[in-house]
């Protein structure tokens, strides 16, 4: 069985990703790609669909031992893990080098005392477990093949095959360094350079360290912010600048439940928000590489603007099940692809105005055909935001009218306005002023509960909805507005939870909710930080900091969350790492600290 999601560490090469537990097991890796086929799909499945486990050696009826120790090697990507064995210690590093060449996954054995008996079993399956590859012996090097795929297989130790597993038994003494490594080239290609690990682990901490010399927060948050934003640049295609949600699919927001989806795609949403915290930290070639992306993604077709495109602009991303699989923890089906992609979410010509304005604001080269996307997309939601739409959650029920929805048309129309008024664009100002003064009206007639002093998620619902949080930090209203804290407190007494974490909106158990899904989910964690950035606006400072400390406690040992927070079993779920996670981290650390509400 995969270790619980927390129990997971990400190392990657900024083109993919795998997920290493806490007993040395990499239960998940996609090669070349992050939206590849995966050849380790034991995460959503059992050891039969792929797995490479590198440890002290163990009885073949016991479970593996976890390490007792593990961290990140300082501010880099490189993983450290230790075993206290009866026998001695033993150390593990893994990595995933910034690509030159071949994707290789690094796993170096290092002997610290005593003589500590080891294992490495690998069992490699390709398309998500479900085809076993021809493995065999090739100029003395192991390879493994399949259709398109090849994976290479190099190490100084003896290995051997059984049961289409192939298996190292060595022992390590203290200073002894052995060395593993997987190496991806398509079947059809010459078989990809040997590799040179301790060359390339010099490298990996080189290009991390360097990296992170860049980020211009020195706050009391740093060690939060600055994993955070390793994190993220992980999650970004290097090729192309295009941002994952995150490197799975289908870790279930509900243990057991159906709301299962394949994040390992570029959502405007989600990457705009994460280029904007990357701008205000010091990222600027990130953002510039973003821009780009989107400028290829959208292409001439800003009409047709879709929620999210694969990593290097992809439109057609056909959601499919994979039967084959049982699920992590029995949560099915397992997806691949996305169906929401063609969604209608007017928020997303929001945030992405907002991303291309602040990316204006803080001195970006200027793109003239940024700005020219930009007016294209207002021309847009001019004939287009007073339609219903299925709003920022992609709820499979039917359109409404949400209000966060028509709030980001507002901040899209609000943001090219002040880009014609800098004398940047061109545009018909006076009229889209009055455009703006209409949807706020309209927003504030028909999205306002009176009587509850709250907005509600939709035009003439009782319901509410934590993207209501973001009204005052889009600037809509001013934090000190009646409505806005009217809301704050109504999100707080019927979206919270028993531990002060802040649901999405409510859901109905058995019964299909709001969204069109049976079954619940846990706390949003994007939306928890939210609610702590609201406090600290309204003046209830210390209660943010507060929440937003205990938010910090629910990373696991390597600084890392997942989508949700189950308050019911009191553990991660949903896709792991989520960047919409780590994102209003780095943005509530920020503000907390530009209000000088921290403690110590």
């Amino acid at each position: 069985m995969a270790g619980r999601i927390e129990d997971y560490a990400l190392i990657g090469d900024m083109q993919t990703a795998a997920l290493v537990c806490r007993d040395g097991t990499v239960d998940w890796l996609c090669l070349p790609r992050f939206d590849s086929h995966a050849i380790f799909a034991g995460l959503l499945g059992t050891e039969e669909h792929g797995f490479w486990r590198l440890g002290p050696a163990h009885a073949s009826d016991a479970e593996p031992p976890t390490a007792a120790r593990r961290t990140y090697r300082g501010d880099s990507l490189v993983l450290e893990s230790e075993w206290d064995t009866p026998r001695g210690t033993v150390r593990v590093t893994d990595f995933m080098p910034p690509r030159d060449g071949a994707p290789q996954l690094i796993r170096i054995v290092e002997g610290v005392s005593g003589r500590v008996p080891m294992r490495s079993e690998l069992r490699m399956r390709f398309s998500y477990g479900r085809v076993v590859p021809w493995v065999h012996k090739h100029e003395g090097r192991t390879v493994a093949v399949a259709g398109p795929d090849s994976v290479w297989f190099d190490t100084e130790a003896e290995t051997y095959g059984e049961a289409l597993t192939t298996y190292a038994d060595f022992t390590v003494a203290p200073g002894d360094r052995i060395a593993f490594t997987i190496s991806w080239e398509p079947s059809h290609k010459e078989p990809p350079a040997l590799p040179e690990p301790e060359q390339s682990l010099t490298a990996t901490e080189d290009f991390w360290r360097d990296w992170v010399e860049h980020c211009t927060y020195h706050g009391p948050y740093r060690e939060a912010v600055v994993r955070s934003l390793i994190t993220l640049k992980a999650l970004t295609y290097a090729p192309t600048g295009g941002i994952v949600a995150a490197p799975t699919t289908s870790l279930p927001e509900e243990i057991g439940g159906v709301r299962n989806w394949d994040y390992r795609y570029t959502w405007l949403r989600d990457a705009a928000i994460t280029l904007s915290s990357l701008l205000r930290t010091g990222y600027r070639e990130e953002a510039r590489a973003w821009r780009e992306w989107l400028l290829r993604a959208v292409a001439g077709d800003p009409e047709n603007l879709q929620i999210m495109y694969g990593i290097a602009g992809e439109r057609e991303l056909g959601e499919a099940e994979l039967d084959w699989l049982p699920g992590y923890e029995n949560s099915t089906p397992v997806r691949v692809g996305n169906g929401a992609a063609h969604q209608l979410q007017l928020d997303v010509y929001g945030e992405v105005t907002e991303a291309l304005h602040l990316a204006h604001m803080t001195g970006l080269a200027r793109n003239d055909y940024a700005s020219v996307l930009q007016l294209k997309l207002i021309q847009y939601l001019e004939d287009h935001w007073n339609e219903p739409d299925e709003g920022i959650w992609e709820v499979r029920g039917p359109r409404r009218h949400f209000v966060h929805s028509k709030v980001m048309a507002w901040v899209a129309v609000d943001r090219t306005i002040k880009l014609i008024e800098s004398g940047d664009a061109d545009g018909p100002l006076e009229r889209w002023k009055q455009l703006r003064d209409d949807i706020h009206r309209d927003v504030c007639e028909k999205g306002y509960d009176k009587e509850r002093n709250t907005f509600t998620q939709s035009y003439g619902s009782r319901e509410l909805d934590a993207s209501l949080l973001l009204i005052p930090q889009m600037g809509f209203l001013p934090p000190d507005d009646k409505r806005v804290i009217g809301t704050i407190e109504a999100i707080q007494r019927e979206l919270s939870t028993s531990d002060g974490f802040i649901l999405r909106y409510p859901t109905d158990g058995d019964e299909e909710g709001v969204d069109g899904l049976p079954g619940d989910e846990g706390a949003f964690l994007a939306c928890s930080f939210w609610m702590a950035d609201d406090l600290a606006m309204i003046g209830r400072v210390d209660e943010a900091r507060r929440l937003f400390e205990k938010l910090l406690s629910l990373r696991n040992d390597l600084g890392l969350l997942a989508e949700e927070w189950d308050p019911r079993l009191k553990r991660q779920v949903g896709n792991f790492p989520q960047a919409f996670s780590h994102v209003p981290l780095i943005d509530t650390a920020l503000r907390l600290t530009a209000s000088g509400a921290y403690g110590g």
